[in-house]
C-alpha cells in the first residue's frame, strides 16, 4: 500500500475519537467496485482474527451474498465474533431459511428496525451504511452492496462504484460508530464491544509518523447529525480550481444548488458525473430535468456511458475528497443513516481526482445544451418535470413505504 503524506496539513489535529476529527496515523487506498473489492472483502474476512462488523443496505441470497455469507460463517468458526447488520426495507427479500443458516453459524445478525413496522406498513430511517471492520483496524467505507450487481459477474459487468480501504484511527472510529449503531437496536442481541485504550494504544503505535489525514463523517435525522452534508457544504464554498462531484441519484435541493452557482461565479469548475443508463427511470427522468439548469449556470455535465454508475464521491482542488454513501439528494440529507470518509490529503486526493477525469474522458459522454436540445422535445421536458415533482414529493414522505407481505 502507498503512504500519502500531505506536507500541506494543518500541524494540529484534535486525535480524540469523536468521529468528526481528522487523524493522521492512518493508511489509505482506492478500492475499485466488482472482483477487486470483493476479493479485498474476502481477505479482510479470512485474516480477521477477533472482530468483524459487516453494515450494508443490501445484503441479496445470490452468489455474491452466499460467497460472503460463507466467508463469515468460517471466521466464526475461527473464533471470531461477526456482527452482522442490514437493512430491513432494501434486504426484506432474504429467505427465513437464510437468516436462520447466519444464526446457526453463530454470526451475530440482525435487520435494522424502522420506527413502526407491521404487515403493509414501514415507518422510519433507513440504514445506508456501506461498511465493514475488521479487529478495529483495517476498514472498507464506499456505496456498495452484497449483490451480483456490484460484482464483476460471468455475464454483467459491475455497476461503477468504488470504495475506500483504511487502516489506523479512523478504522477504531468506525468500529465504534458499527458498536453504538449495533447496540442501539431494539431487538435483543449481543452487545458488541468497541475497542478499549490498549487496542487504541496499539494501533496508535503502529505508525511511527503521519500518513493520511481522513476523518468520519455521518448522517443521521434521528440523532441531528448532518455532517457529510456539510463536509459537501464546505467543499463548494471553499474550493477554487476544480470539482468534481460523482453521484448516482443527483438531485441536490435548493442550498447545494445555490453553493454550486457561486462557485462558478468565483472561477470553479464544477464538472457533475451522473448515470446515462439508471436502474431507477423515475428519478433519472426527475434528474434530467435538472440538465438544463445545469447547463444554463455553467456546470459541465456527463453521463457514464459504460454500466449502471453508482458511485457516490465529490473530490476539490486535488486535495480533499469525500467519499461513501451519500447520495447528492435530500434522502442522504434528511431520511436515510449515511456515511463517508473524508480525505484531505494532496497527493492521495490527486490520484482519485485524475482518475476521475481519466473517467470522464474515457466513460463518459458529455452533455451539452445543443446535445440536450436535440435530444429532448417538449413532451419529454414536461414529463421529466413531473417526474422532478413527483420525486421531490416522495423525498418529503421518503420514510414511510406500503409494503405487502407474502
Amino acid at each position: 500500500m502507498t503512504n500519502f503524506i500531505d506536507n500541506d496539513m494543518p500541524a494540529a489535529f484534535n486525535n480524540t475519537y469523536t468521529g468528526r476529527e481528522y487523524t493522521l496515523r492512518n493508511k489509505v487506498q482506492l478500492v475499485h467496485g466488482g472482483i477487486e473489492y470483493f476479493n479485498l472483502l474476502r481477505t479482510l474476512i479470512d485474516e480477521a482474527k477477533q472482530t468483524i462488523h459487516l453494515q450494508v443496505y443490501i445484503f441479496t441470497e445470490d452468489e455474491t451474498g452466499n460467497l460472503i455469507a460463507d466467508a463469515l460463517k468460517n471466521a466464526v468458526k475461527r473464533g471470531v465474533s461477526v456482527y452482522l447488520l442490514i437493512d430491513g426495507y432494501a434486504s426484506q427479500k432474504i429467505s427465513s431459511s437464510f437468516k436462520e443458516g447466519l444464526l446457526k453459524a453463530g454470526i451475530n445478525f440482525r435487520m435494522f428496525e424502522p420506527i413502526f413496522k407491521s404487515s403493509n406498513f414501514y415507518f422510519g430511517r433507513r440504514l445506508h451504511h456501506k461498511v465493514f471492520v475488521a479487529d478495529h483496524y483495517k476498514a472498507l467505507v464506499g456505496g456498495i452492496n452484497i449483490e451480483n450487481k456490484y460484482n464483476d459477474m460471468p455475464s454483467e459487468r459491475a455497476w461503477f462504484d468504488m470504495a475506500l480501504y483504511t487502516e489506523g484511527e479512523t478504522s477504531v472510529t468506525l468500529s465504534q460508530v458499527c458498536c453504538e449503531v449495533w447496540n442501539g437496536g431494539f431487538e435483543k442481541a449481543a452487545t458488541a464491544i468497541p475497542p478499549d485504550a490498549a487496542i487504541i494504544n496499539t494501533i496508535n503505535n503502529s505508525f511511527s509518523t503521519a500518513e493520511c489525514a481522513v476523518r468520519v463523517s455521518r448522517n443521521d435525522w434521528i440523532k441531528r447529525k448532518s455532517q457529510i452534508w456539510k463536509s459537501y457544504f464546505h467543499m463548494l464554498n471553499n474550493s477554487a480550481d476544480e470539482m468534481i462531484i460523482a453521484s448516482s441519484y443527483f438531485l441536490p435541493g435548493w442550498v447545494f444548488r445555490q453553493r454550486m452557482i457561486a462557485a462558478v461565479k468565483r472561477g470553479v469548475k464544477i464538472k457533475v458525473i451522473v448515470a446515462g443508463p439508471s436502474d431507477v427511470m423515475l428519478a433519472k427522468s426527475a434528474e434530467k430535468y435538472l440538465y438544463r439548469w445545469m447547463l444554463n449556470n455553467g456546470i459541465e455535465l456527463y453521463e457514464y456511458s459504460k454500466s449502471i454508475l453508482h458511485i457516490k464521491v465529490a473530490a476539490a482542488d486535488y486535495k480533499r475528497m469525500t467519499m461513501g454513501s451519500y447520495n447528492f439528494n435530500n434522502i442522504s440529507a434528511y431520511a436515510s443513516i449515511e456515511l463517508n470518509l473524508d480525505v484531505r490529503n494532496k497527493p492521495f486526493v490527486s490520484s482519485v481526482q485524475q482518475e476521475l477525469n481519466n473517467v470522464i474522458t474515457q466513460d463518459c459522454i458529455r452533455i451539452t445544451d445543443e446535445e440536450y436540445c436535440k435530444k429532448t422535445n417538449r413532451l419529454q421536458r414536461a414529463w421529466q418535470y413531473i417526474a422532478y415533482l413527483t420525486v421531490k414529493l416522495l423525498l418529503n414522505v421518503v420514510t414511510f413505504y406500503y409494503t405487502q407481505d407474502k
